[in-house]
Parts: structure tokens; C-alpha cells; sequence
């Protein structure tokens, strides 16, 4: 009986979140990522970037395990290696955009990591619509990078890092759903990430002497990984790849907005312009993954 109105409560819990339009789930999905993103910016007073990228990818292990109880075939053999290198990849992409945040606003990261799915899309098929993406990219990059080069040529390089972490994600990433456990190899990857890279805790001395400090740390993890994952796995789960990818467009804006509220990052005409081009390319390129069956 306890089981029957479990099971009750779990399908009435699902049928309100897929009554909610899903643009709105991806925009709540951008939102809780970048306020991650702003709240680990508040932390790099007490931590190094690094130290925080670490303390997210901690919180998220902490969390997703304590929810998923991944099985014990999930620990061992080919499953075991395929999750493991997908959070590694994963967590090192989260080092250098953090890296990257530390010293350039949020909106214009993002949009300069853009490039990355966006290149690897538009080799993938190489048409005219690709290429216009891909002109529309690099005319955004070229001028974030006419501002930025001159006050953080670092932020630049690691942001385009992030590009190219990103980039591996994508393609680790499609192996990871065609033979992983969905969230439960998350959960393994990420505690395999988080064993790997532990060395990045030295820079997090800081945080564990204050309370509040460690729950916003930990916080990250949720607010930057778990609910962003679970909230796009259900918009995926109702509109697959193709339309997904169009929503996609919205991130570089919701984090230039959450950037500018947050954080007070004001972007200049030029980025403004750059970051709009890559939006863009983005939305460009991904109406023409629309025309594909998921």
C-alpha cells in the first residue's frame, strides 16, 4: 500500500513538472547554472578557482550518489571507465571556465565556450547554414577578443579552453548516453572526478573553517550541475536533440543577465555586439539540427 501511493505521489510529481512549458524548464535550467556560476565568483575570495571548480564537483558527487545509489555494476569495468572519463572531462571544463570567470564577466565566457559545440557542430555537416554559423562565431569571438585581449588575455585563453573542453564533452558525452546509466553515471563520474582531481582541494582551505562558506561551495554543486542536468534530461525526454539544441541560444543571454544582476558586469557596445553574434550562430546552426529527426 505504502509502495501503490508512493508510486501515486512519484507520477503526480512528474505530470506537473511536464505541464510546465519546456522553454521555461530550459531557462530555469540556465538560470540555476549561472547563479551557480555567480555564487562561485563570491567564493574566489576564500578559494581558488580551481578550489571551487573542485568543491562543485564534490557537492555534485555528494548529492547525485546520496539520490541515485548507482548499482554495482555501475563501479567496475567498461561503465566504470566511460563515466569515469566523462566527469573527468567534465570537471576539467568546469576548471578553466571557472579559471575563466575569475577574470572576464560571465556572459562573455559563455559566449566565447559557445565555440566549441558550435565548431564541432558545423564540421559535422559543413552546409551553407554552417557555415554562416560559424562566420557569425568567429565575427563574436574576434570581438569580445578586441576588448578583452587587452585586460585579461588569460581570461581569453582559458575561456577558449573551456571552448575546447566542451567541445570533448559533446563527443564523450554521446558515448556516455548511447552505453552509460544516464544520471547514475554521472554520479559515479563525478566521484571519480572529484578522487582524480583532490589535489585542487589544496586551494580550498579557506572555506572549511567557515560553515556558510562550505554550504555555498557544496551549494554550487546543486545550484551549477545537479538541477541543470535533471531539469535537461526532462526537456530532452519530451522534445529530443533537435529542438533542444535550439533552446541553446538562450544561454549566452541568461548569463549575461545573471552577470549584469548579480554581479553588477556591464558589457561594452563591442561585447554586447559579440555576444549577440554568437547567439546567433548558435540559433542558426541549431534550426538546421531542427530539420533532423531526433
Amino acid at each position: 500500500m505504502v509502495r501503490h501511493y508512493r508510486g501515486v505521489a512519484i507520477a503526480e510529481r512528474k505530470r506537473r513538472i511536464d505541464s510546465i512549458p519546456a522553454p521555461i524548464l530550459f531557462v530555469l535550467s540556465g538560470i540555476s547554472m549561472y547563479l551557480g556560476a555567480a555564487v562561485a565568483v563570491w567564493l574566489f575570495d576564500a578559494a581558488s578557482p580551481g578550489g571551487v571548480a573542485w568543491l562543485r564537483c564534490l557537492g555534485a558527487a555528494l548529492i547525485l550518489l546520496a539520490w541515485r545509489r548507482p548499482p554495482w555494476s555501475a563501479w567496475r569495468g567498461k561503465p566504470l571507465l566511460l563515466a569515469g572519463a566523462f566527469g573527468l572531462v567534465t570537471a576539467g571544463m568546469n576548471v578553466v571556465f571557472y579559471e575563466a570567470i575569475a577574470r572576464l564577466p560571465l556572459g562573455t565566457v559563455v559566449a566565447l565556450e559557445f565555440t566549441g559545440p558550435v565548431v564541432v557542430a558545423a564540421f559535422g555537416s559543413r552546409g551553407r547554414r554552417d557555415i554562416a554559423a560559424l562566420v557569425l562565431v568567429a565575427a563574436g569571438v574576434v570581438c569580445i577578443a578586441d576588448v578583452q585581449l587587452r585586460g585579461s588575455p588569460s581570461g581569453v585563453a582559458f575561456a577558449l579552453a573551456a571552448a575546447a573542453a566542451w567541445a570533448g564533452y559533446i563527443l564523450l558525452g554521446k558515448k556516455v548516453a548511447l552505453g552509460g546509466n544516464g544520471i547514475d553515471s554521472l554520479a559515479v563520474g563525478f566521484a571519480v572526478a572529484t578522487v582524480l582531481l583532490s589535489p585542487l582541494a589544496l586551494g580550498t582551505g579557506g572555506v572549511w573553517g567557515s560553515p556558510s562558506l562550505l554550504t555555498m561551495g557544496i551549494g554550487v554543486g546543486l545550484l551549477a550541475t545537479v538541477v541543470p542536468y535533471v531539469l535537461d534530461q526532462v526537456v530532452l525526454r519530451r522534445l529530443g536533440q533537435a529542438r533542444f539544441a535550439v533552446l541553446l541560444a538562450l544561454l549566452p543571454v541568461t548569463a549575461s543577465i545573471i552577470g549584469f544582476v548579480v554581479l553588477d558586469q556591464v558589457p561594452s557596445v563591442l561585447e554586447a555586439a559579440g555576444i549577440l553574434a554568437v547567439v546567433g550562430g548558435v540559433a542558426l546552426r541549431s534550426r538546421d539540427e531542427a530539420r533532423e529527426p531526433p
